[in-house]
């Protein structure tokens, strides 16, 4: 079905059946929905019920169409419902929905992973990032013998139990639990330090390094806004952690095949011991996979004695809706595109930022960016928190009731797709016109 037969359906319930969504969806899920950011908590008032989805547009259960930049937060990188993805997922559904046995887009998938990432040897593919990262770390401490793990505040690694942890009252002091349900116990062993802070990952590989199984990070920040990485940083990871015979692992689940063909890790010129994917490779799917040198990964069962493994792992339609979004992105030209509508909607926002004397930083890399209400582009979360987060609360509702769906937190990384052509790179700057010059 092409976009403009979509465009013509009805919305499945009336205005009152719409309003009923809501309130249906908090008498049976906590707070109404599957995942914390959707509930709209960060920005205030009530969520929208999507019908579906189509190039750059989102149609809720109204018929109200939006222009999207959060594209299921940054998975959707053709845009919505994409004509191969699309194809391929609908053949695939044919085929069989699960097996519980290999299939051949497995491999494939793997073949593309690896051959566009050259410090992924060997992968598993899993169910989330957050399958992806715990996974991994599991490795890192079978390999290193060691259990203390190291991460930064404000990047985000999934929410098992080892890296839900926040910095305790010192930057290099243990973990605290940033959620009801970890146990003291683990968080005890994370340490969570300031990211881009060079000096106290030092001082800390300096006092402790010998403890230290695998430091984790995400190369660019997505999850308290797109924090990139300052110079040196990442070299600094590195370097720090194979002199202490620690390893090194990337969670590259936002930026795999979103920032470039290769990943941070690309773009960087970085060789990670272990990488974590997941958003991009799935196409929109339940997807995730982590992977790196082979003698880490004949550890992982059944070749070795790290115990992991999933039913629905390696899912046949998820596999082949991957395949097939790869296949469309096709290699490294793909980014340049990417990359020079993103920069148009970024400077489009820092002009119009300028205009209305409305102080904005807009940090972006391939297809990531963050409006922030800040004179500078943050380097680290605490710095995050200290931007205008009413402005961008009532930004965020201003755009949006100019038909334009910004992600509903300031410290969530909007996502610009191949879908978004010049018109829509242009209607997001005149919305944007009208919001800031009311700010």
């Amino acid at each position: 079905m092409s976009s403009s037969q979509h465009s013509n359906l009805q919305p499945t319930e009336g205005a009152a059946g719409a309003d009923a969504w809501g309130p249906r969806g908090r008498a049976l899920m906590p707070g109404g929905v599957s995942s914390p950011v959707r509930s709209f908590k960060g920005v205030g008032g009530e969520p929208f019920f999507v019908e579906r989805g189509e190039g750059p547009y989102l149609v809720d259960v109204r018929g109200r169409r939006l222009l999207d930049f959060v594209m299921s937060y940054g998975p959707l990188i053709l845009g919505h419902a994409p004509a191969p993805v699309v194809a391929a997922a609908s053949a695939a559904v044919a085929r069989g929905l699960s097996f519980g046995a290999p299939n051949p887009d497995e491999v494939r998938l793997a073949e593309r992973i690896v051959s566009a990432m050259p410090a992924v040897e060997r992968l598993r593919f899993v169910n989330s990032g957050t399958e992806a990262t715990m996974s991994a770390l599991r490795v890192a401490r079978a390999a290193t013998g060691r259990r203390l793990v190291v991460k930064f505040s404000g990047c985000y690694h999934g929410h098992h139990d080892s890296l839900l942890i926040r910095a305790g009252s010192g930057a290099a002091t243990l973990g605290v639990p940033d959620s009801a349900g970890v146990p003291a116990e683990l968080a005890a062993l994370t340490v969570s330090l300031p990211y881009n802070d060079v000096e106290t990952v030092e001082r800390l590989f300096a006092e402790r390094g010998s403890e230290i199984a695998a430091v984790i990070v995400e190369p660019v920040a997505g999850n308290m806004g797109t924090v990139l990485p300052a110079p040196g940083f990442l070299e600094s990871l590195v370097r720090l952690a194979r002199a202490a015979g620690a390893l090194v692992v990337f969670d590259e689940v936002m930026t795999g095949f979103r920032v470039g063909w290769g990943g941070a890790q690309g773009w960087r010129g970085l060789t990670p011991d272990l990488t974590c994917l997941a958003k991009v490779i799935g196409a929109g799917m339940p997807v995730g996979a982590y992977g790196g040198r082979s003698d880490l990964m004949e550890l992982v069962a059944p070749e070795g004695p790290v115990y992991q493994a999933g039913t629905l792992s390696g899912n046949p339609v998820a596999m082949a809706a991957g395949l097939a979004q790869l296949t469309a992105i096709g290699g490294p030209d793909f980014y340049e595109d990417l990359a020079a509508r993103t920069e148009a909607l970024a400077q489009g926002l820092e002009v119009l930022g300028a205009r209305h004397r409305v102080p904005v930083a807009v940090p972006r890399v391939g297809g990531m960016m963050t409006l922030f209400f800040a004179d500078q582009a943050p380097q680290s979360m605490a710095e995050a928190e200290a931007t205008d987060r009413e402005r961008f609360r009532r930004f965020f509702h201003g755009m949006l009731g100019e038909g334009v769906f910004w992600p509903p937190s300031p410290f969530e990384t909007a996502f610009v797709s191949a879908a978004h052509d010049e018109r829509a790179i242009a209607s997001a700057l005149a919305a944007a016109d009208k919001v800031l010059a009311s700010l």
